[in-house]
């Protein structure tokens, strides 16, 4: 691991000297191509030897062997002219479909808004030299890249404009071990960013896997839609990291744009697994896709709508959502009760602040829930901080060790999670109260009275009693001054 960090950080500090480059997003927008093209001839090094037949999509003259992997091969202009004049143009303009050329699908999907930054050919050289330092072939170095990958996708947030590109492992890793993916099901991430919640699937679903037979389903079981260029770039290669041979099931394209009323039966999905993104809007026209009743430009709403569409009958679903959708009023309540009329929202764990720091502020929730069958009642689980600690940081990000209680906690739904029972940090609401609150979910726990409550008319409620009591303490405080003089005349 630190021999591949050196060889990362060198590269870095190289793309710094390149006047092309302007900031972290757009290094890391390079690296990533670069890296992109590098394992994706590692993997072609491997099916050449397995199998007889293969081709590759890219043309002979394009592929990383051919002009990357000679040390003393072109440089200076002649790099810079041969990549931003041929080897991109010839990529974005592949002749590939997802059937009969999956492979080329998926490379000219990566590169269609790709770009060369850099400037100097001498410094893209450089670059090229020290990724050749790296051996995506050796299982125990793709292994440690595995690993400083996250520290890639760390370093884009820090750029500070992708901060919906990544969810904490921990997060993915619990949101996934709990609706517990069965292999032959399909998984699918409708705003996939990095591929996180993904390769959490992947992972789990190989521990399934013993024979060939096995593999060859797992390569088809996931599936995700990502809007932008970077993180979608980054969740393809991330994919191959991974195992997945042709992750042509992970388009670049935005999910919402497809009317509800376009998704058939061979549509359906198993298991939804998502952070959708959460205060963004919409382009105009988006929102005529859905039914009239739910329109709305706020991306989260639509894609909750989205989900329970989606979900086959007794598919599940684990979501990130924000406090704003469950305390949300009009479309939002309009929402809300067509889910819990269809889908059995069993299960709310409220994560505190600074799961997302410093990214985003806003407290967020995990929703769990199967459809087919209406709730009845929605348990809910206060996710605490860890012994001794107050919020969390870069350097103490929230631990999957830490969703043991949950875990230990959680039960099964097909006895209707008989075995959970109330504590300090779990309680139970029934449907009839959620009605009652016309289906605000943000329930406060009652077994914590000092709690903050995120409902509106609370809020004003809590606004106006201040706001009397001040105003009390001021006349008071006005009524001793004026006795006070008094006494002084």
């Amino acid at each position: 691991m630190s021999n591949l960090s050196a060889v990362i950080k060198s590269i870095q500090d190289v793309m710094r000297q390149d006047s092309g480059l302007d900031g972290d997003a757009q290094r890391i927008s390079q690296l990533t191509w670069l890296l992109f093209l590098k394992v994706f001839d590692a993997l072609e090094e491997e099916l050449e030897l397995t199998r007889d037949d293969y081709r590759s999509p890219i043309p002979e003259r394009m592929r990383w062997r051919n002009w990357a992997a000679d040390a003393e091969g072109i440089t200076g202009e002649e790099l810079l002219s041969f990549v931003d004049n041929e080897l991109f143009v010839t990529l974005k303009s592949l002749s590939a479909d997802p059937q009969r050329n999956p492979r080329g699908y998926v490379v000219r999907g990566v590169f269609e808004d790709a770009y060369n930054y850099m400037k100097s050919g001498q410094l893209l050289r450089q670059v090229v030299n020290k990724l050749n330092a790296i051996d995506f072939n050796r299982q125990s170095e793709r292994h440690q890249f595995n690993d400083l990958y996250e520290k890639i996708l760390k370093d884009l947030q820090s750029a500070g404009n992708a901060g919906e590109f990544y969810t904490p492992r921990a997060v993915t890793q619990f949101m996934v071990d709990m609706v517990d993916p069965q292999l032959g099901e399909k998984v699918f991430d409708p705003a996939t960013g990095t591929g996180g919640f993904l390769v959490c699937a992947i992972e789990h679903l190989r521990r399934q896997v013993h024979n060939t037979e096995q593999e060859a389903l797992l390569q088809t079981s996931v599936l995700g839609v990502e809007k932008k260029q970077l993180p979608h770039m980054l969740c393809v290669t991330n994919l191959m990291l991974h195992g997945i041979e042709v992750p042509s099931q992970v388009r670049h394209d935005n999910t919402l744009a497809r009317p509800l009323r376009d998704y058939g039966a061979a549509d359906r999905i198993d298991v939804v697994l998502t952070n959708p993104p959460f205060g963004g809007i919409e382009e105009p026209g988006i929102e005529q896709g859905f039914p009239a009743d739910v329109r709305t430009k706020e991306t989260a709403d639509l894609f909750l709508v989205l989900i329970k569409h989606l979900l086959k009958p007794n598919g599940r679903a684990a979501l990130v959502l924000p406090d704003g959708t469950l305390f949300g009023e009009g479309v939002k309540t309009r929402i809300k009760e067509q889910l819990l009329a269809e889908c059995n929202l069993h299960t709310i764990v409220r994560l505190p602040n600074g799961v997302f720091a410093p990214y985003t502020g806003i407290k967020t929730n995990l929703l769990f829930f199967t459809k087919g069958a209406p709730t009845q009642a929605i348990w809910y689980y206060e996710h605490p901080y860890p012994a001794g600690a107050k919020s969390y940081n870069k350097t103490k990000p929230i631990r999957i060790e830490e969703f043991d209680a949950e875990k230990a906690w959680w039960g099964h739904e097909a006895d209707g999670f008989a075995a959970r029972v109330e504590n300090e940090r779990a309680w139970k609401v029934d449907i009839a109260t959620i009605r009652a609150a016309n289906y605000n979910l943000d329930q406060k726990n009652p077994h914590a009275p000092d709690a903050v409550s995120h409902d509106p008319d609370q809020l004003l409620a809590d606004y106006a009693r201040l706001q009397a009591e001040s105003q009390a303490l001021r006349d008071q405080l006005k009524a001793i001054l004026a006795q006070s003089l008094g006494g002084l005349q």
